[in-house]
């Protein structure tokens, strides 16, 4: 491990793990943090950051990956430049792009970095999120990017740009939903993959209590097992992944604390249902908890 610097406390946690207690890992996240379900997630991301792979964090919808992302960040104490991948991510929008402006009374054109350059040119973290969504034509710019070399050529400026120390990777990936296509072998095999579940339980719980606006006990304790009942149906496939979205689950829990928790439900989980079927499924479920 010797292509970052860690902070000695996560190094020190790191090299006797295996006789660490949960609460010491969870002690090092900052407050509103993503917590693992299993502390084996953080110490994998942590470790092949630590030696310079590229993690893909791969799960549902809402599952918290760009806020594992985030808490990577932190605990290497390191900012972290993002893409958003979409059909329409071209060059320009990873590399950056050429513009006009002025040298006192002159034009000149000027070249902006994107997320890719300056993430490299700093020696920081680079976050792609749905890396997927992007057309597969686009993605092979970065490969040498995300590869041993760690160079990539601008094909705006013809400069070769070498990754400082420091600079390291973190993707997204949401399988099998509409407009993402499979990631390619040569792609894929760039990265060490993360599975990430959705948080349940007494995690869920802290979750809540420290990204929301809600404080009562009762009613927190009625999301998670909403959420809970949620996620047992979308495995039995009565639901769709979005149903169960922890993202959409704390906006409803947010917006409990100043109006009733079913019409919370209502606008972050169920109206955002496409099927009639799904709603109402959602709905019973909600009449059932909260009355």
């Amino acid at each position: 491990m010797n292509n970052y610097q860690l902070p000695e406390e996560i190094r020190h946690l790191l090299e006797q793990s295996n006789s660490r207690q949960p609460e010491e890992f969870t002690d090092l996240i900052r407050e509103g943090g993503y917590i693992p379900p299993d502390n084996e997630l953080l110490i994998d991301a942590i470790t092949a950051l630590s030696m310079g792979k590229n993690v893909l964090l791969k799960g549902p919808t809402g599952a918290g990956k760009t806020r594992f992302a985030e808490t990577l960040s932190n605990l290497f104490n390191q900012p972290m430049f993002s893409v958003n991948c979409s059909v329409d991510l071209d060059a320009e929008s990873l590399l950056g792009f050429k513009t006009l402006a002025y040298q006192g009374e002159k034009q000149v054109i000027e070249f902006v970095p994107g997320p890719v350059t300056n993430s490299m040119n700093y020696g920081t973290f680079l976050y792609i999120d749905e890396i997927n969504m992007a057309k597969p034509e686009t993605l092979p710019l970065i490969n040498g990017v995300l590869d041993y070399r760690r160079t990539i050529t601008n094909p705006f400026t013809e400069e070769i740009i070498q990754a400082r120390e420091g600079f390291g990777v973190v993707a997204a990936i949401n399988e099998g939903y509409v407009g993402t296509v499979p990631l390619n072998e040569a792609l894929k095999n760039r990265f060490v993959v993360i599975d990430i579940p959705y948080l349940q339980g007494d995690q869920l719980k802290q979750l809540i209590k420290d990204s929301t606006a809600l404080d009562d006990d009762r009613t927190i304790d009625l999301f998670v097992r909403l959420s809970g009942d949620l996620i047992q149906a979308v495995s039995q496939g009565k639901l769709s992944e979005d149903a169960a979205s922890i993202r959409a689950l704390l906006d409803a829990c947010d917006l409990s604390s100043l109006i009733p928790a079913k019409r919370a439900i209502l606008r972050s989980i169920i109206d955002k249902l496409d099927e009639d079927r799904e709603r109402d499924f959602v709905r019973n479920l909600t009449e059932t908890l909260f009355g």
